[in-house]
C-alpha cells in the first residue's frame, strides 16, 4: 500500500534556531510578512525577536496580533484585509495553536480566494498557500509542522477542522529559548496536547510503522519531560526535550490522522471557548479506556515505551497501566478534572456528541462512537 507522508521541507529545531531561519527565508526571495500571532507575544517581546531576525535580511513585516485563543473566522478575514493592504507576500506565524491556525488560514484564503468556511473538511483548497515560516512558542499543538488547521466558525459555534497539504509550511522554528517564559499552566495544557496527538497518533486507523516510530518516541519523551518543564520554566534540557517531541509527534499524527478525543474536544472549545489542551487532557484516558477494548497491542507498546514490563503480563494489564501512567501525569501537572472544574456546569451533551460525530478527526479512530457513546463519554468529564 502507498503511503503518502507530508512534512515541511525545512525544519530548525534547537536552542538559538530562531536566528538560522534568517537565511531560508532570504533564500525564499520574499519581500514582505505577516506576522500572525496574539497579544500576549506581542507584548513580552517575542514578535521583537522575530522581527530583529526579518530586518537582518532585510525583510519588511506587518503585524496581526488578534488571533484569539481559538481563532474565528473574523480573525482570519481581519487578517487576511491586512495582510492585502500591506502587500505582504507571505506569512509568518509566531506563537502557539491559535497564531499558527490563523496563519495557515490567511495565507491559504490569499491564494484561493471566498471564506475559510469554504474549506472546512479534506484537502479542499485547489492552490497552494502563501509561503508560511512557522514559528513555534509553545511544545504542544504541532501546527508548524502539519496539515491541519482549526478555526472556530462563531455563528455555529462549532470548531471547523481542515485537512490540507497546500497549508503546510515552508518553513518551521522550534526554539526552546522562546518557550522560557511560558507560564506552568500553559505548558501543562499544551504537553498534554502534546501526548493526546502522540498516543491518538499510534491508535488511529491511519497510523503505520513511520508514524508509531516518532510518536512512540515522542511518548516516552513527554512523561519524562513534561513535569520538569512545569516545574521550571527556565529548564532549557526539558523545553528543548519537549520541542523534540512536539516535532516528532506532529509529523507522526499529520500522517496517521487523530480520533475521537480530539473530536469531542473540540466540541467543548467551539461551544464552550475552553483551552483545547485542557479539554484534551480531560478526555484522553477516558476515551483511550474505551480504545483499548479494540486495539489492546497499540496500549501494549504504548506501556512499553513507558519503561513497564509487559512481558507476562495480560493486555488488560497493560492498558491499566497506560491508562492510571496518563490520569498520574495530568494530575502531577495540575490539570482540571472534570468540565465543572473549568466553569461548565450545565453541558449540552446531545449537541456535543452530534457534533463530534461529524468532526474530521472522528474517521480516524480505531473503532465508530454512536451519539450514545459519546455521551457517556462525556459525561464521565461532567
Amino acid at each position: 500500500m502507498t503511503m503518502t507522508y507530508y512534512v515541511p521541507p525545512i525544519n530548525l529545531l534547537g536552542k538559538g534556531c530562531l536566528q538560522d531561519a534568517a537565511a531560508p527565508i532570504k533564500a525564499m526571495g520574499c519581500k514582505k510578512a505577516l506576522i500572525s500571532t496574539d497579544k500576549f507575544l506581542t507584548g513580552n517581546g517575542t514578535v521583537d525577536k522575530v522581527a530583529k531576525m526579518l530586518e537582518s535580511v532585510g525583510v519588511e513585516y506587518v503585524v496581526y496580533n488578534e488571533a484569539k485563543p481559538n481563532p474565528t473566522v473574523k480573525n482570519v478575514e481581519d487578517g487576511l484585509k491586512v495582510l492585502q493592504e500591506n502587500g505582504c507576500d507571505f506569512v509568518v506565524s509566531v506563537g502557539g495553536g491559535s497564531p499558527q491556525d490563523c496563519g495557515k488560514a490567511i495565507a491559504v484564503l490569499a491564494t484561493n480566494g471566498g471564506s475559510i468556511k469554504d474549506y472546512e473538511g479534506v484537502n479542499k483548497s485547489s492552490k497552494k498557500s502563501l509561503p508560511i515560516v512557522a514559528i513555534t512558542t509553545t511544545a504542544g499543538t504541532s501546527a508548524e509542522v502539519t496539515i491541519n488547521y482549526v478555526i472556530t466558525d462563531e455563528e455555529r459555534h462549532v470548531k471547523m477542522i481542515m485537512v490540507d497539504n497546500n497549508t503546510l509550511a515552508a518553513v518551521t522554528v522550534n526554539d526552546p529559548e522562546l518557550m522560557v517564559s511560558m507560564p506552568a499552566s500553559l505548558t501543562a495544557a499544551t504537553g498534554m496536547d502534546a501526548l493526546t496527538h502522540a498516543v491518538e497518533a499510534v491508535v488511529a486507523k491511519g497510523a503505520n510503522d513511520v508514524t508509531d516510530a516518532t510518536a512512540l518516541y515522542a511518548i516516552k519523551q513527554i512523561f519524562e519531560f513534561l513535569p520538569r518543564a512545569v516545574k521550571n520554566g527556565q529548564d532549557l534540557e526539558a523545553r528543548e526535550q519537549m520541542c523534540y517531541a512536539c516535532y516528532l509527534n506532529g509529523i507522526a499524527f499529520s500522517n496517521a490522522g487523530l480520533g475521537n478525543v480530539h473530536a469531542m474536544a473540540h466540541q467543548l472549545g467551539g461551544l464552550y471557548d475552553l483551552p483545547h489542551g485542557v479539554c484534551n487532557a480531560m478526555l484522553l484516558p477516558v476515551v483511550e479506556e474505551e480504545n483499548a477494548k479494540h486495539a489492546p497491542a497499540k496500549f501494549r507498546a504504548i506501556a512499553a515505551t513507558i519503561g513497564y514490563d509487559c512481558e507476562g503480563k495480560t493486555d488488560a494489564e497493560c492498558v491499566d497501566h497506560v491508562i492510571g501512567r496518563i490520569k498520574a501525569l495530568s494530575e502531577e501537572v495540575g490539570i482540571p478534572k472534570s468540565l465543572k472544574d473549568v466553569g461548565v456546569n450545565d453541558p449540552d451533551y446531545d449537541t456535543l456528541a452530534e457534533n463530534a460525530m461529524k468532526d474530521a478527526c472522528a474517521g480516524a479512530n480505531p473503532v465508530f462512537f454512536d451519539k450514545e457513546k459519546l455521551v457517556e463519554l462525556f459525561k464521565k468529564i461532567g
